[in-house]
C-alpha cells in the first residue's frame, strides 16, 4: 500500500448507481494524467447485465463521466469519477435520473435553484443488527431525546465513522456542511449544501460512495432504508431544502405559498418517487416520530410534523426557502430535486415532462 506510483499513472475510480437505484458500484481505470473535469475523463464500457442495467444478450453499457472529485483514499493525483449510465445506443438506463434533473437545472438556470440535502443513515454491525445494540436482538436502553446530537458512549456510537466520512468528503471537494447523531441510537446525519443546481445531488451521491468505503474499512454496513429497525423505532429520511431566486427575493414568500399549493396537487406523484421502497417510506411516514402521514399532504410554519416545513424566520422575512420532509433516506436526490423543479417551475422545454411512476 505504501509503494510509490509511476509519475505518469493516475488511478481513476469510476462510480455509478446500479440497477437497484440505491447501491453503488465502482471500478478503477489507469489514466496517464489526472482528469480535472468530466470532459477530460474517457467514457468506459462495462457489463450492465451484472449490475441489473442490461440483459445478457445485449449487455454493453456505457459510463459517461459527469463529475470529478479528489480521491480521499489514495489522495492526489488520484480521482473519483461519478458517472451517468447509458445503453450502447445512447439512451439513459432506467436508474439514470441525473439527465432528468440536469435538464431541468439548465432550463431553469436563471432561477438559480438551490438545494440543501439532509441525509440520514443507520450503521449496522456485520450481523445486520444495529451498531452498538445489544446482541441477540435486544434494544438499546436509551431514550431517543438523549441520542439526538448525543455525546458519550451511552448515547452515541459510530462517531469515528462519521468523522472520517466528513473529512473525506471535504477533501474530495463536496459542499459538505455538517453532521450530527440522529434520534435513533446508531443513526447519523450529514448535510450537503446549500449548493446551486446539479452539484448538490452529485455531491450527495459521491458522499454516499465515500460513506460506503469508509464504513467498509471499519467492517460496518450503512443502510439508508427508511425504516430499518421496524415500526417502533424512528425512520430514516432525506429532507430536501429548496429555493429559487424568486423565493429569495423580496416578496418571495408569496411564491413559496404558490409552490406549496402545486406540491399539494402533485402529492402522490411525488410520494411514488420519493423512495426506492415505497412501502418502507409508508412505514416511515406514519404520523409518528415527527412525520406526516404518507397519503396526507400538509404544510406549516415551524411544524416538524408537516410534509412541507417553512422556518419561522422565512415567514418573518417574507422570503427564503422551504423544506420537503417527505423523501426517504434511500431516495434518489436527482429524482427528488428534478421533481421539485418540475412541479414548482415547470418542465424543461415548457411542456411535457418526465414519465414518473
Amino acid at each position: 500500500m505504501r509503494l510509490p506510483m509511476p509519475c505518469n499513472k493516475v488511478l481513476a475510480t469510476y462510480v455509478w448507481i446500479d440497477g437497484s437505484g440505491i447501491n453503488l458500484r465502482n471500478k478503477d481505470r489507469i489514466l496517464s494524467c489526472t482528469p480535472y473535469n468530466p470532459e477530460s475523463a474517457p467514457n468506459w464500457a462495462f457489463d450492465g447485465s451484472s449490475t441489473g442495467q442490461a440483459t445478457t444478450d445485449n449487455s454493453d453499457t456505457v459510463l459517461k463521466p459527469c463529475a470529478v472529485f479528489r480521491d480521499p483514499f489514495r489522495m492526489e493525483p488520484h480521482v473519483l469519477v461519478l458517472c451517468d449510465v447509458y445503453t450502447s445506443d445512447g439512451k439513459p438506463v432506467a436508474t439514470n435520473h441525473r439527465k432528468f434533473c440536469n435538464d431541468l437545472c439548465e432550463f431553469h438556470k436563471a432561477e438559480e435553484p438551490w438545494f440543501g440535502l439532509e441525509q440520514e443513515y443507520t450503521m449496522l454491525d456485520v450481523d445486520g443488527w444495529g451498531l452498538g445494540w445489544p446482541k441477540g436482538g435486544g434494544f438499546p436502553a436509551v431514550k431517543y431525546e438523549f441520542s439526538y446530537c448525543g455525546v458519550g458512549a451511552k448515547y452515541a456510537v459510530g462517531r469515528d465513522i462519521s468523522e472520517c466520512h466528513a473529512k473525506s468528503c471535504l477533501y474530495a471537494g463536496c459542499d459538505f456542511e455538517g453532521t450530527n447523531a440522529e434520534v435513533m441510537f446508531c443513526s447519523w446525519e450529514f448535510q450537503i449544501g446549500t449548493t446551486v443546481g446539479i452539484k448538490a445531488p452529485d455531491d450527495l451521491w459521491i458522499s454516499r460512495y465515500i460513506m460506503s468505503r469508509v464504513a467498509e474499512d471499519f467492517g460496518v454496513d450503512v443502510t439508508y432504508h427508511p425504516k430499518p429497525m421496524g415500526p417502533k423505532h424512528p425512520g430514516i429520511g432525506m429532507h430536501h431544502n429548496f429555493s429559487t431566486k424568486t423565493m429569495r427575493s423580496d416578496g418571495g414568500y408569496k411564491f413559496i405559498e404558490e409552490c406549496v399549493k402545486k406540491l399539494e396537487a402533485n402529492h402522490m406523484k411525488h410520494m411514488k418517487n420519493y423512495s426506492v421502497d415505497e412501502m418502507g417510506n409508508r412505514m416511515r411516514l406514519s404520523g409518528k416520530f415527527e412525520t406526516a402521514p404518507f397519503e396526507k399532504f400538509s404544510w406549516g410554519v415551524a411544524n416538524r410534523k408537516a410534509s412541507i416545513r417553512i422556518q419561522r424566520g422565512v415567514q418573518k422575512k417574507g422570503k427564503g426557502f422551504f423544506e420537503d420532509r417527505r423523501p426517504a433516506g434511500d431516495c434518489d436526490p436527482y429524482l427528488v430535486c428534478g421533481l421539485l423543479l418540475e412541479t414548482c417551475l415547470g418542465p424543461a422545454g415548457g411542456s411535457g415532462g418526465r414519465a414518473c411512476k
